[in-house]
């Protein structure tokens, strides 16, 4: 599995953590920066992120900033990325299982280095279930 992974200067502190735990897991990563804590425009580093899994050269995304939110709204304005800001492990294993989401948003001003790998490796492992939630996902996209 290849996973895309970027943020913005506030997320950057955990972004080598991350990188770290998914290539523990045997995973490769395309890291799309930022690369330093000095201040950047996140969606300089989402677009990249969300057109790479849009476009199938990842499997799936991880995107981190100070709440979650500005990555979040920035990726979910591609047209097939379904992000989801997860600040606990079950948020995460269900964005996948019942979302199908394909972007996992960290907060990394409000959780610990710990719970991010946790959250992570919840939403890298699980596995959308189908089903009833394919009809539901089914009518998310408007174009």
């Amino acid at each position: 599995m290849k996973i895309a992974i970027g943020c913005d200067h506030a997320g950057f502190p955990y972004k080598d953590l991350l990188i770290a735990a998914i290539e523990e897991k045997g995973w490769k990563v395309s890291d799309f920066g930022t690369d330093s804590a000095e201040s950047v425009d996140y969606p300089d580093f989402v677009h990249p992120v969300a057109e790479a899994v849009e476009n199938k050269e990842c499997d799936l995304g991880v995107l981190i900033c100070g709440s979650g939110n500005g990555v979040a709204m920035t990726a979910n304005k591609h047209s097939q990325i379904r992000a989801a800001i997860c600040w606990q492990v079950d948020l995460a294993q269900l964005a996948r299982q019942h979302n199908n989401a394909n972007i996992v948003c960290i907060p990394a001003r409000f959780i610990s280095g710990e719970t991010a790998i946790a959250i992570v490796q919840a939403f890298l492992e699980a596995e959308f279930e189908g089903g009833r939630h394919a009809r539901r996902v089914g009518k998310i996209h408007l174009c």
